[in-house]
């Protein structure tokens, strides 16, 4: 699914009868990342103006993180009375109200978003700006009547759900991740295209809400994972409880009374299945396409990004600085709150400027069972110079006693100097095993060093701690002979009374 190139919205160059404003720095988009840049900013310069021509209140706030979550809590609320008789537990079956859950949904994402809102609403109104931005000079920015003249400029535009040419012939039946919240009841069945984070977390919620989910997944993509035996125990797991197909070869997409008839092949079997809803989750594009960038002269990639770069987030050519979603860089909140910051100060020192200090790579799905990816993927590795170590969670301690017992950790070693590289996962109490292993790798620990750290009995870390514990072994094998980074290597030991 191809990004397709954006549309420009032509407007006349500014009206005779436009008012005038020179200030220092023009923050465009009030998110996360525009929020972090306005008040980093702040500190050097008053004469700064914080530009916003949606509702505010962050993407993650309205659309993505906590409503996806408050669904997702549900889901997992139903699931556990479900699995209830397993424990011995007699209970009635559960009666979901797809009304109820919503709702709820929807009061508890409008406080987040209250949160967020009141937050900058210490903003003086001559520093704040309401409308849709758009150059009409390289350092000139047109807003309603008001025509903006600033030295530095940051973009923080945020993205939005991409929609492939595929799905045009669709209309009431289609919807978006953000749609999915509006939803006055749950429907009865759902079509998930896109197998990525939210695509996942989406489609496994919804099931266990009630609701008969078939996920259409493209490339062979699964929630980014490149491990393939991680993906191919996650494909497993998931396909257990709902269809789920990695590259589906789809027919024809029709949209009827009754919802979307849907017409795939697989394995030389043809099938066709009606579906209330559609929802499309092929991943998001920046929003960039109403700033009229033509006016920077500046060359574009073929999903309208310009030429930027990733350390300063600089444009090329113009103190216009690039943050957030809208730079399709790491597309997360810490990130988009960093990259805010850094954007907000090397707009107020430019042409001074500072790079930026990224964190380690961390990325966690909630879907059920969870999958997290740490540090350096699985593609990205030298393998013949790492040593890869696992643990099977089919038969791990705490993962029987809660029964939770499916799922694979790997992890990824330097023959070299036996460091920590990274790690991909799916199963249990995947989103805290990633925190401990993103900040091992941010730390630039051994794996000897992460085997001295204490691992409580009975705990679901114990499996971290078999999965060190293999990497180790395979560290004191040594690397395959006649691989680059063969030779001999000093293997420090985790220490005499370790277990």
């Amino acid at each position: 699914w191809s990004l397709p190139s954006a549309e420009v919205r032509k407007k006349p160059e500014g009206s005779p009868m436009s008012q005038k404003q020179t200030v220092d720095i023009a923050i465009v988009g009030a998110g996360t990342a525009g929020l972090s840049a306005y008040r980093e900013a702040r500190k050097y310069t008053e004469r700064i103006v914080l530009i916003e021509g949606g509702e505010g209140g962050t993407t993650c706030a309205q659309e993505g993180c906590m409503p996806s979550k408050l669904l997702i809590a549900a889901a997992e609320a139903a699931r556990q009375v479900k699995r209830a008789p397993a424990f011995g537990l007699k209970i009635d079956k559960a009666e979901i109200s797809g009304a109820a859950v919503l709702s709820r949904v929807r009061r508890e994402r409008d406080r987040f978003v209250r949160l967020v809102k009141e937050g900058s609403a210490h903003i003086s109104n001559e520093r704040q700006r309401k409308g849709y931005a758009r150059f009409i000079a390289p350092q000139c920015l047109q807003v309603g009547e008001t025509q903006i003249e600033a030295k530095a400029i940051v973009l923080a535009t945020g993205s939005s759900p991409f929609i492939p040419d595929m799905f045009n012939t669709l209309s009431k039946r289609l919807v978006t991740s953000a749609d999915v919240f509006e939803w006055q009841d749950l429907p009865d069945s759902v079509a998930v295209f896109g197998a990525g984070i939210v695509g996942l977390e989406l489609g496994v919620a919804l099931h266990y809400l009630g609701v008969r989910v078939a996920i259409f997944g493209k490339n062979n993509n699964l929630a980014g994972l490149s491990d393939p035996e991680v993906k191919k125990v996650a494909q497993e797991i998931l396909s257990q409880e709902l269809p789920i197909d990695l590259n589906a070869d789809v027919q024809s997409l029709t949209e009827t009374d009754q919802g979307v008839e849907i017409c795939w092949q697989k394995a030389g079997q043809q099938y066709r299945k009606t579906f209330a809803y559609v929802l499309v989750s092929a991943g998001r594009k920046p929003n960039l396409a109403a700033l009229n960038l033509e006016q920077l002269n500046i060359e574009r990639d073929q999903h309208g990004l310009p030429d930027w770069d990733p350390e300063t987030l600089k444009l090329k050519g113009h103190p216009i600085f690039l943050a957030g979603d809208n730079n399709n860089m790491r597309p997360l909140l810490h990130e988009a709150g960093d990259e805010g910051r850094l954007a907000g100060y090397n707009a107020a020192h430019y042409p001074e400027m500072k790079t930026i200090q990224r964190r380690s790579s961390l990325a966690i799905v909630f879907s059920h069972p969870q999958i997290m990816q740490v540090g350096t993927p699985y593609q990205e590795l030298a393998l013949d110079c790492t040593a890869i170590g696992e643990a099977d969670f089919s038969d791990q301690g705490r993962s029987r006693v809660i029964l939770e017992n499916q799922g694979l950790l790997r992890i990824y070693a330097a023959h070299e100097n036996q460091a920590f590289l990274g790690a991909e996962m799916v199963g249990p109490a995947a989103e805290h095993l990633a925190h401990l292993l993103a900040w091992a790798h941010q730390q630039k620990m051994s794996i000897p060093a992460m085997l001295k750290l204490p691992f409580y009995h009975p705990t679901l870390e114990e499996g971290l701690k078999t999965a060190l514990k293999a990497t180790q072994r395979t560290l004191k094998d040594g690397p395959p002979m006649g691989s680059p980074c063969s030779g001999e290597y000093v293997i420090e030991e985790p220490g005499d009374f370790t277990a």
